[in-house]
């Protein structure tokens, strides 16, 4: 078990995420693409929550995430069904929307612009004039004509072959739909992409005249982190990038690191690494091979087939970026739910006001409540997640609550249980790697 430290902290912070402290209660497959740019160093790149700077609370923020992140999990779903439906064929359709911005520039002279960053999905893009139809956003929409690097993407080019819908009409014209009714359509060019300092050229992207839904107002586009040919980090052809995401703060940026700075630093056991597993059917998405899970020292009877991506594509576990928690298979979740209601000792909150699916009401006046640990267990990596991880607080409404949810088909590991860990994906070793990190000292 581990203690809650003192509930007065969390008045002090008000309706904040309580941080815990747990001690142990025991013991492509990414499509190589003609030309890309060999970064020397790699960058470095601030991302900010999309909540952040709205006068939001803590509490507040996470349940406006939640509620983006169910919907996340219902297209997920919904792609992963209709991939495996060989009786109709439909136009393909992304994921979308995120948690995360990323601060970039595009052009020459540069323009300053903040985008989604979204390892769900693959395609860069931005708004850009002439615009039929466009969303508001707050920095100037891309003029490519004021562009001296701007170019049109052949027809005949690599990634305009890569895009799922294409046709050749004064350049390559896409249409990229995403699984909340929300589309980009126009022209795919290249243009110096500038990160940090470091700038970039010839980055293929969607020059976006006819941009709908309300899926991306949070920034200007979109850049794809997936593993597909035409995301950011396959142009780039980097063996590897990272992020370190803070706890959810609006003081509190986090890091995107791209190249060889996103190297994990020890040579401790403290490195957990388990296989990234690639997905013939969605293979954008990063798939983790989840074997098991421990509520305190119990290691719970979840059958091994649980996690286990299927022949036809369906199941399996991503780890994920836009999805706010972790969403397990619901037999699975049944029993971290059951456990977690055994071992807290509290009674369980039946409200239904928060949004979650496990509450416990805190006691009056208490200063300290045990938590149980949680461990995942990947594929030769058990991972101890840090209590601020799991188990979430709201002083005004009493309440403290486990942060995961129940799913039926795919699970997601999402970006509460990624706080303050540096997670590096390594492409060379196909290897995902976890390291406690206190990620606004990065």
């Amino acid at each position: 078990m581990a203690s809650l430290y003192s509930l007065c902290c969390v008045s002090f912070l008000a309706l904040a995420i309580v941080a815990l402290y747990v001690s142990p209660a025991v013991s492509t497959s990414r499509r190589a693409l003609g030309h890309r740019n060999k970064l020397q160093n790699g960058f470095r790149v601030t991302l900010k929550h999309v909540d952040s700077g709205k006068n939001l609370t803590k509490w507040e923020q996470i349940q406006r995430g939640i509620k983006r992140g169910h919907h996340r999990l219902q297209r997920l779903n919904a792609m992963v069904l209709a991939a495996t439906d060989s009786a109709e064929v439909q136009a393909p359709v992304f994921v979308g929307n995120g948690e995360f911005l990323m601060e970039l520039s595009i052009g020459t002279p540069p323009n300053s612009y903040s985008a989604i960053l979204d390892t769900g999905s693959d395609l860069i893009w931005t708004q850009c004039k002439p615009c039929s139809q466009c969303f508001s956003q707050t920095t100037p929409i891309f003029d490519p004509k004021k562009s001296s690097t701007f170019s049109k993407l052949s027809c005949s080019s690599q990634l305009c072959a890569a895009l799922p819908q294409s046709i050749c009409d004064d350049g390559c014209q896409y249409l990229y739909a995403y699984g909340d009714y929300s589309s980009t359509q126009g022209v795919m060019g290249t243009e110096t992409f500038t990160f940090g300092k470091v700038s970039v050229p010839k980055i293929g992207f969607g020059c976006g005249e006819d941009n709908e839904g309300d899926g991306f107002s949070q920034g200007a586009g979109l850049v794809g982190l997936g593993r597909g040919p035409l995301s950011l980090v396959s142009q780039l052809k980097e063996p590897k990038f990272s992020y370190c995401l803070t706890s959810i703060d609006e003081t509190q940026k986090s890091t995107l690191l791209m190249g060889s700075i996103a190297s994990v630093n020890s040579t401790s056991g403290a490195i957990k690494t388990t296989p990234l597993i690639l997905n013939p059917s969605q293979p954008s998405f990063y798939y983790l091979s989840l074997q098991g899970i421990s509520v305190g020292s119990t290691r719970l009877p979840i059958k091994k087939s649980t996690f286990a991506l299927q022949d036809d594509g369906t199941g399996g576990l991503i780890i994920d970026s836009g999805t706010t928690i972790t969403y397990l298979e619901e037999s699975a979740f049944d029993l971290v739910k059951k456990e977690f209601t055994s071992q807290m000792k509290l009674s369980v909150d039946n409200s239904g006001s928060t949004g979650l699916e496990l509450c416990f009401s805190l006691p009056s006046g208490s200063t300290q409540v045990d938590v149980p640990k949680l461990v995942f267990h990947f594929d030769g990596a058990d991972l101890d997640l840090p209590g601020e991880n799991y188990m979430i607080a709201d002083s005004s409404s009493g309440v403290i609550c486990l942060a995961m949810g129940s799913s039926t088909g795919m699970s997601i590991f999402g970006n509460i249980q990624q706080q303050n860990l540096l997670v590096l994906y390594d492409f060379e070793k196909e290897t995902l790697s976890f390291l406690r990190t206190q990620c606004h000292k990065l």
